[in-house]
């Protein structure tokens, strides 16, 4: 596995030396000619997208044996089918462009980061007993929102996801609390500082305060996260009456840590993301798209991380942790394909008003062109729950931030001071809502993988989205009369 890694890094270290090393500038009218096109695609370019996303959704059900062994392969189907689409109607070179800047832009910070995140906590261990009642479960659901901010959603839920596997093992009713986890940890708990969701990050990026999350959304995060906890309580406290057979006595024992140093590895692992986010120019072009600095800095960092902690983990660790590869391994082939399989469309809305997907655009704002909050958080919401959050994100905050050109002052400025509840709805909407499927949010698949690796057999694509469509939406159209006006 870290062979593979250091090759395919070597490989495109390699290619990029041989064109323009730390090149300083690129001329911006070249960046866009090799940018793909969104304004003349037609929306059947959403047809590939639709197909991976209900390959994921219906192999698993209906063909599951053939899905285990060939998943990798029906992603690479789809993502073909996309490059050579863009091959055929802009030019070979803009398939390869295109095919290059979602790895360079989207996948491989996304992957990296994630497989660091991966192996830093499948090396640490919380030793202690305890036995899955509704009191236990909810003090752990607590500990993850809380630790969700600050060590992000995939730290949290990976570092938290096998003891709550481990305390409900006797359970026979188990999937909602993953279901609960993924909901909470995965996604919501996120929403405090740009470590915890790629939204948050995103707005850092552009200048928005650090402190701004914690100041603006601690109230709809708090709000949210208490109603879905009492939510939960009340169905695992019915499904545990439900329960035939209960321990004879409570098990309960001081949790004790164990990997320490890969605690401090995960901190330098914030940091490495914080890096990434700083504009150091570019280190290199290959084949005219731009590696950053910055983003070649923090795969480094990420690499020298994840080489020092599989060094340093005793296998006895990993062993207690049930720690495989197959879960990133699972998670990196599907989100390379949904990755290059939702171009068109991140092309289509970076099209804006000139773009097919105009009417979208257009209906963020009333006839007196004041923003309508609540279509920027339904939609910066609903895309990232089926796209990816942090384009999204981008794409609205843009939309949003158009006029302050013509007032001279900076977005960022303008977004948090002119019109901050619109910043607050494209914020709230684009972390929340990525709990409403498996692929809003990076955590949301790692952790389902998990659970099946310890025998948990999850919901489906659409059995997921029933919970959440249930519980989710009431629970988000709450937030949106108390917080979004």
């Amino acid at each position: 596995m870290m062979k593979r890694i250091y090759l395919i890094l070597f490989l495109i270290v390699l290619l990029g030396l041989t064109q323009s090393v730390f090149c300083k500038e690129i001329n911006p009218a070249e960046m866009i000619n090799n940018s793909l096109n969104g304004s003349i695609l037609s929306p059947l370019w959403g047809l590939p997208f639709l197909g991976m996303i209900l390959s994921i959704a219906l192999f698993p059900l209906l063909l599951p044996d053939f899905w285990k062994k060939h998943f990798g392969k029906v992603a690479l189907a789809w993502s073909i089918v996309v490059l050579t689409g863009i091959a055929i109607s802009q030019g070979t070179e803009m398939s390869i462009r295109t095919f290059l800047s979602v790895m360079i832009d989207q996948f491989l910070p996304f992957i990296f980061l994630l497989l660091t995140v991966f192996t830093v906590t499948g090396g640490i261990t919380l030793e202690g007993e305890h036995d899955g009642t509704p009191k236990v479960n909810v003090i752990l659901l607590i500990i993850g929102a809380i630790l969700s901010s600050w060590l992000g959603t995939t730290g949290a839920a990976v570092l938290l996801i096998r003891m709550l596997i481990k305390a409900n093992s006797w359970r026979k009713f188990k999937v909602h609390t993953i279901i609960f986890f993924i909901f909470i940890v995965g996604n919501i708990g996120g929403t405090l500082t740009p470590f915890g969701n790629p939204p948050l990050l995103m707005g850092f990026i552009c200048k928005v305060p650090f402190f701004w999350p914690i100041c603006k959304l601690l109230a709809p995060t708090a709000f949210t996260t208490f109603l879905l906890i009492v939510i939960y309580f009340l169905i695992d406290l019915f499904y545990y009456k439900k329960e035939p057979n209960k321990p004879d006595y409570r098990i309960k024992s001081r949790i004790t840590i164990a990997g320490i140093w890969n605690i401090i590895l995960l901190i330098f692992t914030i940091f490495a993301v914080v890096l990434s986010g700083y504009d150091f120019g570019t280190a290199f072009l290959i084949y005219h798209v731009p590696f950053p600095l910055g983003e070649l800095l923090e795969i480094l960092s990420l690499l020298a991380i994840i080489f020092v902690s599989v060094e340093i983990t005793p296998k006895e660790i990993r062993a207690l942790n049930n720690f495989t590869w197959h879960p990133i391994i699972e998670v990196g082939k599907l989100f390379m394909a949904i990755f290059i399989c939702m171009a068109p469309l991140i092309a289509m809305l970076t099209a804006g008003k000139n773009g097919p997907m105009s009417f979208i655009i257009h209906s963020l704002s009333n006839a007196n062109g004041k923003p309508v909050n609540g279509m920027y958080y339904w939609l910066s919401g609903g895309l990232s729950a089926f796209l990816d959050s942090a384009p999204a994100y981008l794409v609205f905050f843009k939309t949003a931030a158009a006029p302050a050109a013509a007032l001279h002052m900076a977005p960022n400025l303008f977004m948090t001071s002119i019109i901050p509840t619109t910043l607050i709805a494209i914020t709230v909407g684009a972390s929340f809502m990525g709990a409403i499927t498996y692929i809003g949010n990076a955590p949301n698949m790692i952790v389902k993988a998990i659970a099946e690796e310890n025998n948990i057999k999850m919901p489906s694509f659409f059995g997921y989205m029933t919970w959440s469509l249930l519980i989710l939406v009431p629970v988000f159209l709450v937030v949106q009369f108390l917080f979004i006006h």
